[in-house]
């Protein structure tokens, strides 16, 4: 993890570039925020937040987001609010990457994405230990997304 001048922390896991901008412990509990910058066609496996409600804003490029077996499609600019215990996922579609800003609450589990890189964990290589990491902040992983064609 590195860190910038104005304090961000900055991590790269599973081609993603994250920016921790507000920790739990910056907001005093209530929330976590970091910016993504993710390669195009990717995206998280299809998973539960069971601790924290996420926004997800995005910046720039295409996203498609999956919530519970419903799909839509978000422009720049546009958000999606995606609600604990519900599974979800997103792809970033087109040929350019996309840049998304999360808002987790309560915060916490920016932490995830640090301990994550830091241990240089891959899916599907590590499972067990990401699944035991990803256990502590509450995060479910249910596998890849079925993405209709």
């Amino acid at each position: 993890m590195t860190s910038t001048k104005n304090g961000e922390r900055r991590v790269h896991w599973l081609g993603t570039d994250y920016a921790i901008t507000v920790t739990k412990a910056e907001s005093g509990g209530p929330l976590g925020v970091f910016e993504g910058l993710v390669p195009a066609g990717e995206g998280p496996p299809v998973h539960v937040h069971h601790n924290e409600d996420e926004v997800i804003h995005v910046i720039d490029g295409s996203y498609e987001f999956w919530l519970d077996g419903r799909t839509m499609a978000v422009a720049p600019g546009g958000s999606v609010f995606l609600p604990r215990g519900v599974p979800h996922t997103f792809r970033v579609t087109g040929t350019k990457p996309g840049r998304n800003l999360a808002i987790l609450t309560p915060g916490g589990f920016e932490r995830f994405f640090i301990e994550a890189a830091a241990r240089d964990l891959q899916i599907p290589r590590d499972m067990p230990a990401l699944v035991e990491l990803a256990n502590g902040y509450g995060l479910e992983f249910l596998g890849p997304a079925a993405w209709p064609q």
